[in-house]
């Protein structure tokens, strides 16, 4: 009985990995993608114009 209580922690740990990935390749696209894709350059974009603006000298 010791080997399925050895067993037992990362059979669990895999299936619910495996599940996590399931969740992730499913909801990736879809209706939001563009919504999404659109967030993401929107932060980038911020973050670029911060950078930039600290990293130009002020007058």
């Amino acid at each position: 009985m010791d080997y399925v209580s050895a067993l037992l922690p990362p059979v669990v740990m895999a299936v619910f990995f495996i599940g996590l990935i399931r969740v992730m390749v499913k909801t990736q696209g879809g209706a939001n993608k563009a919504k999404e894709d659109a967030a993401v350059d929107a932060a980038l974009a911020r973050a670029e114009g911060t950078r930039q603006a600290s990293a130009s000298p002020e007058a």
